[in-house]
């Protein structure tokens, strides 16, 4: 187990980056921060030169690929770190100088146990791409089928763990000053960055993570998933089909080449409904650089290392809440909310409701290109504030992946009105989910599952109500704290060091 001394050092070499780009600024200035924070936060920057606008996501590039990945999962949480912190991380580029050929080599060979030249043809040592974690490069099999390599950077899954693991350290301190830190629940978001990171570091699972969503999209036949070459694919080395296309970013192109571009940002919205709110499987990275239009008009869609997963009641909660939205039906939303227990019960429906007045109808009927997305989530998380709404990280990652998406079709097509394109959609959806057939199914569904629990119920008062003259169970054990016996010393640097992890790590998760 990493000593508190080594957390400590990493966390006060983060900060002195930090301060430097003026990323420590925030904190002292913001009015939920505790006073012990603030105070360390100017000890922190003490003797740096400030510059007169912090830049997060220079100081996160600065600091390495794990705090890449941290800042890009904090730029979907304005709520945690602030409306501008979030709008400058957006500006993270995952971009980096690639790894050595050699070594790239080097790690395909030895994940197949095979030389280079007998998996492909040909194989371009200068990538296409060299992001934080992987880069790509474009080659040709030993068949003759044109495909994308990606492959992880060396080391870099050890970089990962050693910073997760002071991440966990510091947001477990900071959660410890209660109020507005602990709603907010850091712990929980550093353990869903885990999660995230664990995906994209194998990169096996990211494989099965796009052979699950093609199979889900064969009902969106204009949204394409590139197949995968499982025969040149392991847990370091992903192998899939070449794109030929245009990406979305880049609208003369696609209109030189005589897309629909209003076709296309139609069929990105559908497909996002149907991932998200039918199959509860989504790609969650849907910005400009993972899409492409195919030659034949398709979209295609590629890098599935982040994806977000709903079960079914969550999903047709979503689906009630934006057809609500959509309708302007905000008593149903409000009750949906509570019902969900996204709101404490102390909390009045009816106030609720007109909150979410406040916040929607000054966009119901426009246009995207007149609507500020940055406006309307900074009421949302106003509402979540003053109603004592714990975060839900499943929901923040579909909010991020909506505005993202949002944010694509809205550069193909200005004029797209995003309510109006989803709501036959989620009008048909709710009618079939939410239905006389689909109710008694339901209802159907839950009473064989009831039947199937009772041999188990048996069981377990056999088990906690014995006949006369049996053992009773034995109690359970209480859990007991071990504290090593230490000197003066180390329990007076192991107070330091949850002293100043707090200042540091809140410089990452607080405004």
């Amino acid at each position: 187990m990493t000593s508190s001394v080594t957390h400590l050092w990493r966390l006060l070499k983060w900060g002195r980056t930090l301060a430097r780009h003026g990323a420590l600024r925030g904190i002292e200035n913001d009015p939920i921060t505790p006073p012990q924070v603030r105070r360390l936060a100017r000890i922190a920057r003490f003797g740096t030169r400030q510059p007169p606008h912090p830049d997060y996501a220079r100081a996160l590039q600065d600091i390495g690929p794990a705090a890449i990945k941290l800042g890009q999962a904090l730029s979907t949480r304005p709520d945690l770190v602030g409306e501008r912190a979030a709008q400058n991380l957006s500006l993270l580029q995952d971009d980096l100088p690639p790894a050595p050929f050699a070594a790239i080599k080097r790690t395909i060979e030895t994940s197949f146990d095979a030389p280079l030249a007998s998996l492909f043809a040909e194989f371009n040592e200068v990538p296409v791409g060299a992001a934080s974690i992987a880069q790509v490069h474009r080659a040709t099999t030993t068949d003759g089928r044109d495909v994308a390599v990606k492959v992880l950077r060396p080391g870099i899954e050890e970089e990962f763990a050693e910073a997760l693991e002071t991440y966990e350290w510091a947001a477990a301190y900071v959660e410890r000053y209660g109020g507005e830190a602990r709603r907010l629940r850091p712990r929980l978001v550093v353990a869903h960055f885990r999660q995230w990171t664990a995906r994209e570091l194998d990169l096996q699972r990211e494989a099965a993570s796009a052979s699950e969503l093609k199979e889900n999209m064969v009902a969106e036949p204009d949204f394409y998933v590139p197949e995968i070459d499982w025969r040149r694919t392991a847990r370091r080395v992903l192998t899939l089909e070449w794109m030929p296309g245009v990406k979305l970013n880049d609208r003369g192109a696609l209109i030189a080449a005589g897309h629909d571009c209003p076709k296309l940002a139609r069929t990105l919205v559908r497909a996002f409904l149907r991932q998200a709110v039918v199959d509860g499987f989504f790609h969650a990275d849907l910005h400009h650089g993972n899409l492409f239009a195919l030659p034949d008009g398709k979209i295609a869609a590629i890098d599935f290392g982040i994806m977000g997963r709903i079960d079914r009641r969550a999903r047709v909660w979503l689906a009630e809440i934006l057809y609500g939205l959509i309708t302007g039906n905000y008593r149903r939303v409000a009750e949906i909310h509570f019902e969900a227990q996204y709101v404490p019960g102390h909390h009045s429906v009816d106030e609720f409701a007109t909150a979410l007045r406040a916040a929607g109808e000054p966009i119901r009927g426009l246009p995207v290109k007149d609507i500020s997305v940055g406006r309307m989530l900074e009421s949302l998380f106003t509402i979540t504030r003053d109603f004592d709404m714990p975060t839900q990280p499943h929901l923040l990652l579909l909010q991020k992946t909506m505005v993202m998406e949002e944010g694509v079709a809205t550069a193909l097509d200005p004029d797209i009105n995003m309510w109006e394109t989803a709501e036959p959609f989620l009008k048909e959806w709710i009618r079939s989910e939410l239905g006389p057939e689909a109710y008694y199914a339901d209802r159907i569904t839950d009473t064989v599952r009831a039947i199937k629990k009772v041999p188990e119920l048996i069981h377990r008062i056999d088990h906690y109500y014995p006949p006369p003259g049996a053992a009773p169970p034995a109690p359970p054990l209480p859990e007991v704290a071990i504290v090593e016996r230490g000197n003066l010393w180390g329990h007076a640097l192991t107070a330091v060091a949850a002293a100043v992890a707090g200042a540091a790590i809140a410089a990452l998760f607080l405004r």
